[in-house]
């Protein structure tokens, strides 16, 4: 009789074991989702402020359109961005437009002395620090959904149910160099 409940004990055990970690689990695959999300959040910011920036460097570099149109093209990229992966590509692309952007309004004296020009300069730069320190909080919730889906024994938990790794945001070779601007 005794070892039943023994038997039972041990059961009951590596079931309470089994659910904690599946618990553990879906708690970091939906932190890492709501990490993405508040990138999403900080990009879409941005993603609004872009068309003012664009409009205001029009009336003043009216013979840059390729460097305006870039950015154009990459706004609208993100836009069409269908998965995660994508839209990762797509705000590299975006980034690395919006500082040629800045680097070109640094030929036109005019239009750095601009004050809505400064505004929205101002209010980009601050959008882009929130959205690296979303992109740091993101990369930590993968790096401890893939340690645990990764690790023994609960490795063994993830793939009974499934659980995929999720990919950390990098930035591409391209995103790596620095920006050049030709005049």
């Amino acid at each position: 009789m005794n070892w039943w409940i023994i038997v039972i004990v041990v059961v009951v055990l590596i079931v309470l074991y089994v659910i904690s970690v599946y618990n553990s689990l879906v708690n970091l695959r939906n932190k890492v989702k709501d990490q993405f999300s508040q990138i999403d959040v900080e990009l879409k910011r941005r993603f609004d402020l872009i068309p003012n920036l664009v409009e205001t460097v029009k009336g003043y570099a009216k013979h840059e359109k390729d460097t305006l149109q870039e950015v154009i093209e990459a706004r609208n990229s993100y836009v069409s961005a269908d998965n995660m992966e994508a839209q990762l590509k797509a705000d590299g692309e975006l980034t690395k437009a919006v500082s040629k952007l800045f680097a070109l309004a640094e030929s036109y004296p005019d239009l750095k002395a601009n004050t809505n020009f400064n505004n929205l300069q101002n209010e980009l730069s601050e959008i882009e620090q929130k959205i690296v320190y979303a992109r740091q909080f993101y990369n930590d919730s993968v790096l401890m959904l893939n340690n645990k889906i990764e690790m023994f024994p609960s490795n063994i938990i993830a793939k009974m149910f499934n659980f995929q790794k999720e990919q950390f945001f990098e930035a591409d070779n391209a995103e790596r160099e620095n920006v050049k601007v030709k005049f």
